[in-house]
């Protein structure tokens, strides 16, 4: 395997991978850590949505399933 010469112009990134758990040097990078928003409750959870829907759609079957048998 043939290996690139290293001299000493070449910039510190082209010198070799950058070692695990460090972040290489970014240019211009403007990022900063953000602020994680609050939780938005009951409203950000599909799961209540879903039963939400589930449980009107047996409602509706069973007032079929009743209609069907004669209770209502």
């Amino acid at each position: 395997m043939t290996h690139s010469p290293v001299t000493t112009t070449t910039p510190p990134l082209r010198r070799g991978l950058t070692p695990p758990g460090e972040t290489p040097p970014a240019e211009g990078s403007i990022s900063e850590a953000h602020v994680e928003r609050a939780d938005g409750g009951i409203w950000e959870h599909p799961v209540f949505w879903a039963g939400l829907v589930l449980f009107g759609a047996l409602v509706v079957a069973g007032y079929f399933l009743a209609r069907i048998f004669g209770f209502a």
